[in-house]
């Protein structure tokens, strides 16, 4: 299973590699499709690797929650946010990144392109494998590690391992959306605290028909701008991962 999961990481980088890399003869029609259609399916891969091997989901939600807490409905949009948590998690994932492409082509100068490249997947996909695991949670890679032992009975529990990537992929996003969900009740809990008191100085006044989200709306956004909040938050969410 390990090594199943590292291949079909490494099928993105694997397949631009060989469309940039190999020399296909002319007039062969049909091989240049099978490359295109592999190539594509490659593509169809990379959405699923940024959301849940990155830093992008417990990025991207605690900018949603930051948005839900100031209830400025849909400003920033949606798009904005979800281009800015793209833009963070680039700036995260840079050295690790980098630290793939270096040992991939020390295994591509050893092997060259082909079968024996996919053979050495697992050291490309090692300095991912580290990153996860750091920041991944050991309780629920030990939960993984016994719902997986429970699933293969017996005779398949010995095979079962910390450092599979079916264990360690899942630990590792349900460790980002926990600590999401922490940074988003911390988050909340100032405006919380400016909504109620808002709420109780309109009751003393007699303004019960004024709505308190409405009021404290631009006192909300007045605070997050003082605190220079956008800058803060991005730089605690990077240096979260040092």
């Amino acid at each position: 299973m390990n090594r199943v999961l590292s291949l079909f990481l490494l099928i993105p980088t694997v397949a631009f590699a060989r469309e940039a890399g190999l020399q296909v003869e002319s007039g062969t029609i049909a091989s240049n499709q099978v490359q295109m259609m592999g190539l594509m399916a490659a593509l169809a891969l990379v959405p699923f690797a940024i959301v849940m091997l990155t830093s992008f989901s417990k990025i991207v939600v605690v900018l949603s929650m930051v948005r839900s807490a100031l209830g400025t409905q849909q400003a920033p949009p949606t798009m904005v946010l979800t281009g800015l948590a793209a833009v963070l998690s680039a700036h995260v994932m840079a050295p690790t990144m980098e630290r793939m492409w270096t040992a991939g082509r020390n295994v591509e100068a050893e092997v060259g392109m082909g079968r024996e490249m996919a053979s050495r997947a697992g050291d490309i996909i090692a300095p991912l494998r580290d990153f996860l695991v750091k920041h991944g949670s050991a309780e629920e890679r030990a939960r993984f590690v016994e719902t997986a032992k429970e699933l293969r009975g017996a005779d398949g529990a010995e095979a079962v391992s910390e450092d599979d990537l079916a264990i360690v992929i899942p630990a590792f996003v349900i460790t980002e959306l926990k600590e999401a969900f922490i940074i988003a009740f911390l988050i909340f809990l100032p405006f919380l605290v400016l909504d109620m008191l808002l709420a109780n100085v309109l009751l003393a006044l007699g303004m019960q028909t004024l709505s308190p989200s409405q009021v404290s709306l631009p006192f909300k956004i007045l605070l997050f701008v003082a605190v220079d909040g956008w800058s803060l938050l991005s730089r605690g969410l990077i240096l979260a991962y040092r």
